[in-house]
């Protein structure tokens, strides 16, 4: 486990304007999308590519500013840390749903089973020693 403390800064003017000009981009890219649509002479695929472009420039952009170094240095160390998994097996998935449900079913009728005695309880015994 990576246990590193590292002292959080503030992010710096030119970041900020980094963030602030990825953001424009993006803007741009939705609005090129929405404001070329109405009439219909662009294709909504070519549309659609416009906008995955300026997404892909604009996550660019921010990949250079410090939280984008501070994303990147996460998604790497979350990698690394995937491949320690131990995933089950196809067999061990299986028997493990199949013993849920069962629980599952077997819980759901001893609730059941609970609620129709306290109403009977409730409505048979105590309500009718009332009258």
């Amino acid at each position: 486990m990576n246990t590193k403390a590292e002292p959080t800064k503030g992010a710096s003017g030119a970041d900020i304007a980094k963030l602030v000009l990825a953001l424009l981009v993006l803007a741009a890219g939705v609005f090129a999308y929405s404001w070329f649509g109405g009439d219909g002479s662009i294709p909504q695929s070519v549309r659609l590519l416009g906008v995955l472009v300026a997404l892909a420039v604009s996550l660019a952009i921010a990949a250079f500013t410090a939280p984008g170094r501070r994303v990147r240095a996460f998604l790497g160390e979350s990698q690394f840390e995937l491949r320690k998994v131990v995933w089950p097996t196809r067999d061990e998935t299986l028997k493990t749903t199949g013993i849920i449900i069962v629980v599952v079913i077997v819980l759901s009728l001893l609730l059941g089973l609970i609620d129709l005695i306290l109403k009977s309880v409730v409505l048979d015994w105590l309500l009718k020693l009332g009258t």
